[in-house]
């Protein structure tokens, strides 16, 4: 028998990526040659990235980005004799990667599903360096990772790994799947919540407030009682009381639990390191490079935090694909339209009409009881339904069917239905229901701008599920109020990729106002795809051109900020809590940036008070007493608009020099008042008062002087009003305190006090943020917010959906009453005569009135228009 010889690679060593193609692309099943592009993305890395640890490359749907990962996979296995492995989120998409891979010309090890049934010689293939293994996330991140060995990892669908990251460090106790346990730990937490909370979580059925609530449990006490709730986990694993994947996660934080967050809810228990600790993991962190490939990266440190690196360098996105997307979808809102905003039981009949038109629809949605409520509501009778499980290995189960849905939860990405195997996708539900920290971040604390890349991440790529080609049409039906009213706001559409931005301005324009019928009419236009919509295509490609997606406020200081955030996260697990102090410091340091909303940092400063306040028990160091007490101070201010904060165990209150500590706003007014000596006299002082006579008025030039005038004896640096050019969209008055924060207004006084607030003035106060900074030249503050003053008793459901996150509801009665109170104020600081008082003192007699910005902007803020009273 001969011996086998390995013979000569008739490739040979490439130059780079691109030269490899041209070479293997003389005898696979490929494209003849890469894309202009794909050719520049891999340029860039092989010319600037090659040496980074971490490197992230974006590309749109349709770019072909499983080519780029490929070849840059295949080069350093040929160049480098690296072992690569190319990772998926789920086993379908792994294997429609191994079988591009082959038709590519690069030789792929499919290894999914439970590693005992790898097949061996496809294992020794990889190890040796003789194969790219194509495999699943989860084979990484594992108490027992099965891929260890890599050399290099390209990572697909970046955007979308969070949740299979921080799993191995993710305990979740399900009440009613473990109730026992559930309640066990919940005893062993107790002392860490809010004694009030504990009835109604331990209650089989508390008000709607507390089923839904989530509670963080103060991280002081349970680091105290670690031991205790350690050994409650450590025997409810042994009995076998949680589930397999709590007894897994068990094993990565044992002896770890002081360093986590615990998380509480009515349904569930989460504990979890805010960052997971991927540093210490060497599954991941062992390989010298790591490759993000995602369709949409963003900025705010997004996927830094969500893999727990403190750098990933990105590779810019080609000419072209920044504006450009991949087929064209029409997005419907039926809760927008006119007949079914107030008739909410007619949407359903709509659905129907809509699904059986279709025939196939998949159906996205954030968490389980939202698809079995599509499923009751919404899902026409006797049709078939599927879920991620059923089409794991093979779409046509679904594809098949004539008549069938779907159903997948909390899964945007994964699943490809291109031309006719669907035409129909519904998003339901505000992508924003993850583990319990994800709902804790948005719920409780309210810290959108952190989460905002990864719920556009899963809008875009949940839209994009049926329109997989340049050619490809789909409608996508839009559902649940939450997220209506998150995708009808304009600052959301502009942070979408332009092509998304276009297509959502279109939907919304085309169902808001409109009655249902007219939006299946619209319907059956787009779905003919004839001249009729010609016009429409038009338009949403004219436009696209016009628009840049814009970051979020403060997304510039959160990525910047992201670098410490890592570094603080790792310094709590490896208890080095004198280095976690310095690196919280370094984040609250950076998320003070003007642009950058405070409900995140107050997070992180709460998060320096419990780190600060264990430190001064440990060493009764009255200096970190001190710091613990500022870092608590700062949480409050910084939480304001929020219940989170006093939801969690009450800590010995700060000294009360800490608590005396001036908000930003209020130190910015009491600078700016007893800088405006030209109202201290008596003369100017009255005329000021004078003008509260046109808060009383209709007259809409008498109000705005009375709004400028309030506005200066608020305490703003700046305030003035329409400058009556002829545009529409200027506000009415404008309030800035100095970089602290900005109030706008626009004033509906002349309105009668009957009817509704609509959706058209909902929106031109949201508008008029971005004009005041047109006309500033800056950006606002990131706690800036819009006043909508009208006397109309209520407010239109279709306003509330289409409000921005920034805008309140205020009755002139409100506005009269702020005027008094701060002229109280001024009076008594007159009294004492204003030269010879400093920033301090002035404040002090401003607080007693309860004239401080901090303490009168509450009532601003008590009606957001951009949330119902019901939610």
């Amino acid at each position: 028998m001969a011996f086998k010889r390995r013979q000569a690679d008739p490739i040979g060593v490439p130059d780079d990526p691109e030269q490899l193609y041209r070479l293997l692309a003389r005898g696979n099943q490929g494209p003849e040659s890469v894309w202009g592009h794909q050719s520049k993305v891999m340029e860039h890395w092989h010319k600037g990235f090659r040496d980074k640890s971490d490197v992230a490359l974006e590309l749109p749907t349709g770019a072909g980005k499983t080519l780029v990962g490929g070849l840059i996979a295949e080069y350093l296995r040929r160049t480098e004799g690296h072992r690569v492995a190319y990772l998926c989120p789920t086993r379908q998409l792994a294997v429609q990667t191994a079988n591009k891979l082959t038709d590519y010309g690069i030789p792929p090890s499919l290894l999914i599903g439970s590693s005992r049934r790898w097949d061996q010689a496809d294992l020794a293939r990889y190890q040796a360096g003789a194969s790219i293994a194509v495999s699943t996330y989860s084979h990484v991140f594992n108490s027992r990772p099965r891929i260890d060995t890599a050399d290099a990892l390209i990572l697909d669908d970046a955007h979308a790994a969070e949740g299979y990251v921080s799993k191995p460090w993710r305990l979740q106790i399900n009440r009613s799947s473990h109730e026992s346990a559930y309640k066990d730990v919940l005893a062993a937490l107790s002392p860490a919540l809010d004694p009030l909370l504990l009835p109604h979580l331990r209650a089989e059925n508390p008000g709607s407030q507390y089923l839904t609530g989530i509670y963080l449990a103060s991280p002081v006490v349970v680091a105290a009682q670690a031991d205790h709730v350690e050994s409650v986990l450590r025997e409810a694993v042994a009995q076998e009381k949680v589930s397999d994947e709590a007894a897994h996660a068990w094993k990565f934080l044992e002896t770890h639990i002081a360093n986590c967050l615990a998380y509480v809810s009515h349904r569930e228990v989460l504990i979890r390191p805010l960052i997971a600790p991927t540093f210490q993991h060497s599954a991941f962190n062992g390989p010298k490079q790591r490759i993000y490939m995602s369709a949409t990266l963003g900025a705010g440190g997004e996927l830094e935090r969500a893999f727990g690196r403190p750098k990933i360098h990105r590779i810019p996105v080609p000419a072209g694909w920044d504006k450009e997307g991949t087929g064209r979808r029409f997005f419907v809102f039926p809760e927008l339209t006119r007949d079914l905003t107030s008739a909410r039981e007619a949407v359903a009949p709509f659905v129907h009409r809509v699904i059986e038109q279709a025939g196939r629809v998949v159906v996205l949605t954030p968490e389980t009881r939202v698809a079995s409520s599509f499923r009751e509501r919404y899902l026409p009778e006797k049709y078939r339904t599927f879920t991620a499980p059923e089409v794991e290995k093979d779409l046509s189960v679904f594809t098949s069917e004539p008549a069938a849905a779907l159903v997948l939860t909390n899964r945007y990405d994964g699943v490809d239905l291109p031309d006719n195997d669907c035409r129909l996708v519904v998003l339901m539900g505000l992508p924003a229901n993850g583990d319990l920290q994800e709902r804790f971040l948005h719920d409780s604390v309210g810290a959108d701008e952190v989460l905002r890349e990864r719920i556009r991440a899963r809008v875009q790529q949940g839209a994009g599920r049926a329109t997989r080609n340049l050619r490809d049409h789909a409608a996508v039906l839009v559902l649940g109020r939450a997220l209506t009213s998150y995708l009808a706001r304009r600052d959301i559409q502009a942070s979408m990729h332009p092509e998304i931005h276009a297509e959502l301005e279109v939907g919304v324009d085309a169902s808001l106002d409109q009655t249902s019928d007219d939006v299946w009419g619209n319907l059956g236009i787009f779905n003919e795809q004839g001249s009729d919509w010609d016009e429409v295509e038009q338009d949403i490609v004219r436009n696209r051109e016009t628009y840049d997606r814009r970051d979020g406020p403060g997304a510039a200081a959160l990525q910047q900020a992201v670098r410490s955030e890592v570094a603080a996260a790792n310094a709590l697990w490896s208890k080095d809590y004198q280095f976690a102090l310095t690196a919280i410091k370094n984040v609250t340091d950076q998320l003070r940036n003007a642009q950058t909303p405070k409900r995140y940092s107050s997070l992180w400063s709460y998060l320096g008070f419990c780190v600060a306040h264990r430190l001064a028990e440990e060493t009764g160091d009255p200096q970190l007493r001190q710091t613990a007490a500022s870092y608590f101070v700062e949480a409050r201010r910084n939480s304001l608009g929020t219940t989170w904060f006093d939801r969690v165990a009450p800590i010995a209150a700060p000294p009360a020099a800490a608590a005396e500590e001036l908000d930003p706003t209020d130190e910015a007014a009491m600078i700016a008042i007893l800088a405006a000596k030209d109202l201290w006299g008596p003369e100017a002082f009255q005329a000021a008062l004078a003008t509260r006579a046109g808060l009383l008025q209709t007259d809409p030039d008498a109000y705005e002087d009375g709004l400028v005038h309030l506005g200066r004896l608020a305490g703003a640096s700046k305030s003035y009003g329409d400058p009556r050019d002829g545009t529409a969209a200027s506000p009415d008055g404008v309030w800035i305190f100095g970089s602290a924060r900005w109030i706008i207004w626009e004033a509906k006084n002349q309105a009668k006090e009957t009817g509704e607030i609509g959706a058209e003035q909902a929106r031109q106060a949201g508008g008029h943020l971005r004009t005041a900074e047109k006309t500033e030249g800056v950006l606002a503050p990131g706690d800036s917010i819009c006043v909508l003053a009208s006397p109309k008793p209520k407010v239109h459901e279709s306003a509330y959906s289409v409000a921005e996150e920034n805008v309140y509801w205020v009755r002139p009665p409100a506005v009269l009453a702020l005027f008094d109170t701060v002229a109280r104020a001024w009076q008594d600081a007159r009294a004492r005569d204003l030269s010879t008082l400093n920033v301090t003192e002035l404040a002090a007699v401003f607080r007693e009135h309860r004239a401080l910005p901090s303490q009168w902007l509450t009532t601003l803020r008590q009606d957001p228009l951009w949330r119902t009273p019901a939610e």
